[in-house]
């Protein structure tokens, strides 16, 4: 990340806030910090302010009671995750752009195949280095040290961010494919595709009651 990114993030309250606020799934005030982490309003909303001059937030109005007109009240200043990404690299490295420029030979030689095959193949070596998921909780936590924040809806896992992101914007179904592979290797089960408006379009199903 950035270097105001990792020196705004250095402050435990602050990296709580930043992590509340991603964990949310959609725009916060800062009452819904505060009141979740147990802080002051006033608190909350400088750490949320210094998040979004560091790039990691984003700041939008509206009104949260869904009224308007005369006496609905002023907008709330909300918060989510900015889209930006942020990286640190010294010397400087470009992985993107030769993610992209591999993502662009795969899809001219037609290797779609071969890289699910190799996702997949990918996804069961990091499980078996860390041990098998069997029930939600060990699948979820799995998830989430791969990046993915994953979250349940239900009895399905979803995926609130795409740790391909920035490749997959180019060439999405390319790596949503490769996604689906990985996850389904990692997880040793079948996964689906359910593309959301935003974050990863992978979904697992059926993880709540599965026998140990």
């Amino acid at each position: 990340m950035s270097v105001e990114a990792i020196g705004a993030l250095q402050e435990p309250v602050r990296r709580a806030v930043y992590e509340r606020a991603v964990a949310a799934g959609a725009p916060v005030s800062r009452n819904e910090i505060a009141d979740a982490l147990g802080i002051g309003r006033t608190l909350a909303a400088h750490h949320l302010d210094k998040l979004v001059e560091a790039g990691l937030l984003e700041a939008s109005f509206a009104r949260v009671n869904g009224r308007s007109g005369p006496g609905a009240g002023r907008p709330a200043k909300l918060y989510r995750r900015s889209p930006a990404e942020h990286a640190l690299s010294l010397p400087p490295r470009d992985y993107r752009m030769l993610a992209e420029m591999l993502a662009d030979a795969v899809e001219t030689a037609g290797a779609d195949v071969a890289l699910q095959d190799s996702a997949r193949r990918r996804g069961a070596q990091v499980t078996a280095q860390r041990g098998q998921p069997v029930d939600r909780g060990q699948v979820v936590h799995l998830l989430k040290t791969l990046g993915f924040e994953p979250y349940v809806e239900g009895s399905c896992v979803r995926l609130r961010n795409c740790p391909f992101d920035a490749v997959a914007k180019s060439h999405p179904g390319l790596v949503c494919g490769a996604s689906l592979a990985f996850v389904e290797g990692a997880l040793g089960r079948p996964a689906r595709l359910d593309p959301q408006p935003v974050g990863c379009c992978v979904a697992i199903d059926d993880t709540k009651n599965e026998d140990h």
